[in-house]
């Protein structure tokens, strides 16, 4: 649709940047500005990331600060392009975490992610709080590389049918030109204003040589990552992370470039689009997800982005989600804790499904083995040359090619901001700290001994896969700048809602079927075969509140 010669989108992007130059004020809460509401034009079709839709009637369209579009409904979606067939290019309204599928690629049921029931085909009628997620399949699985993917490229690319996921909100009326998208599962349509960031909380840091630009980084975080299938298999091949790994490492980077001294207009983006993405899994453990439950590198690099939006909004609520649902597993909190491991560190890897499996998987024989505590020489091994035939190994490997490289830049953004405290799990920091300076050279030569670990210089402690992190953590880690009070408001402008997660047992049965015949022993039987190496929770939390 055209006006005075420019394009629908075209017009709203314009009113969006002249609202957002208004509103780049440092520090500036809602309650000091007055709500200001654009005049919206009336259109009967948007289009977004290659998704068009088309409505019954002209309706009045806007846009959220990072892009998204909204609609003041009701509405009916009556045409979606490219139309959802064979399977594919599947669109879904109000898509509900607890399920852990999505209906968008009919070829993603051999991954156990697809579920048909949740398709939704036009005639799509739309209310206020309704959410319309539309995707575009790809052609193939590995049709893309993996977003940071650190190996070789051909050997890295992406395993997902689903291309893109752009969305589409109906709201109840227009909205402030500052207003983010509310959590694509959000059925109340809650409002934070970008006006209300505590951008005076970003230090500005010099970056080091090879640091990304803000806009290089920001395209990363600039569509949906639709973040509530298991072991990201949901997650659009053409720009979200498919691995926990690169979920952690984009989140961490993208907050180290937030805290570099470039200019604030250049950092804008990527600081609307990181707390976007905050904001949508925040409204995810809302409706009930169960959360990213620790599974070799799968389950990180969630935490960081809630708690960073939850700081830069002043909401104590979303800074501290272990807090807020308590029953929530983060991984990077669930492999680190406190002990006295076999190489004399006192920071340790809890395993490959972390503190969190050891009840799971207590049998030394078993994946939930605690390997750190004991010499590489006493590791059991089955003799069966299966994955967990030597537990140890396999948690080793997995702490050395898919977990600790990954924290590095969220553990010094965590140390640079000083919010340690909210962060709530110094396990964590301390063993980013130990992995970046303890020297493992006569470590790799026990490992390759007594548990046959080939372990080649790229999976050495001391280094991440991205120079331009180890050298910011070589120049800021013992040169912090000077801490900045992290207050929050009160009350809480963005409360948890609907906790509903703290009570769901969804974690508890996913574990169960994600089991091996023969895995789990008696009840009885765990409670009689805990490894004495290993520490209980009881010390491992006395000594994290030191």
């Amino acid at each position: 649709m055209k006006e005075n010669g420019r394009t629908m989108n075209e017009m709203v992007n314009l009113r969006l940047v002249i609202t957002l130059c208004c509103f780049a004020i440092v520090g500036v809460r809602h309650d000091a500005v007055a709500q200001s509401v654009p005049d919206l034009a009336r259109a009967r079709q948007v289009s977004q990331h290659g998704v068009t839709w088309k409505f019954d009637r002209e309706v009045p369209v806007g846009q959220f600060v990072n892009g998204d579009f909204y609609v003041v409904g009701p509405v009916t979606v009556v045409e979606i392009d490219p139309a959802p067939v064979d399977g594919m290019n599947g669109s879904v309204l109000n898509l509900n975490p607890r399920r852990g599928k999505s209906g968008f690629d009919s070829r993603a049921s051999r991954g156990n992610s697809y579920d048909a029931g949740m398709r939704s085909a036009p005639p799509i009628a739309m209310k206020p709080g309704d959410s319309l997620l539309s995707s575009v399949s790809a052609e193939k699985e590995r049709q893309f590389p993996q977003m940071l993917w650190p190996f070789q490229p051909e050997k890295g690319m992406a395993r997902c049918w689903v291309r893109s996921v752009s969305v589409l909100t109906c709201m109840d009326g227009a909205q402030p030109a500052d207003a983010f998208r509310p959590a694509f599962c959000d059925l109340e349509n809650r409002i934070f204003l970008a006006r209300n960031l505590r951008r005076d909380l970003l230090p500005k840091l010099k970056p080091v040589e090879g640091t990304p630009s803000p806009a290089e980084f920001a395209k990363h975080f600039q569509r949906c990552w639709v973040d509530v299938m298991r072991q990201n298999k949901g997650a659009p091949a053409e720009y979200a992370a498919q691995y926990g790994r690169e979920t952690s490492r984009a989140g961490g980077m993208a907050t180290l470039i937030l805290m570099c001294d470039f200019p604030d207009e250049e950092k804008e983006k990527l600081l609307v689009n990181i707390v976007q993405y905050g904001i949508d899994l925040y409204g995810t453990l809302e409706a009930g997800w169960a959360g990213w439950e620790t599974l070799g590198g799968h389950g990180q690099g969630r935490k960081w982005p809630i708690v960073f939006a939850g700081i830069m909004f002043g909401s104590e609520a979303m800074a501290r989600p272990d807090r807020t649902f308590p029953r929530i597993v983060f991984q990077e909190d669930d492999q680190t804790v406190y002990g006295k491991g076999w190489t004399g560190a006192t920071a340790l890897f809890a395993g490959h499904i972390g503190r969190s499996g050891w009840d799971l998987y207590p049998d030394q024989d078993s994946r939930g083995f605690f390997a750190e505590p004991v010499h590489p020489s006493e590791w059991p091994d089955d003799g069966k040359g299966s994955k967990f035939s030597n537990p140890g190994k396999t948690a080793e490997a997995y702490r050395r090619c898919c977990t600790s490289h990954a924290w590095i830049a969220t553990a010094l953004s965590i140390r640079i901001m000083h919010a340690e405290a909210t962060w709530n799990h110094d396990a964590f920091g301390d063993y980013c700290d130990r992995w970046m300076t303890e020297d493992d050279s006569e470590h790799v030569k026990i490992l390759t001994e007594h548990a046959g670990l080939i372990i080649d210089a790229a999976k050495r402690q001391g280094r991440t896969w991205d120079p331009w992190v180890d050298a910011t953590y070589k120049q800021y880690r013992k040169a912090l700048p000077p801490a900045r009070t992290i207050d929050f408001v009160s009350p809480d402008p963005y409360p948890a809602r609907a906790p509903a997660a703290q009570s769901d047992g969804t974690l508890d049965r996913q574990r169960r079927r994600s089991e091996r015949p023969g895995d789990r022993p008696s009840r009885e039987r765990r409670r009689s075969d805990r490894p004495d190496k290993r520490p209980t929770r009881d010390e491992e939390s006395r000594r994290s509140d030191r």
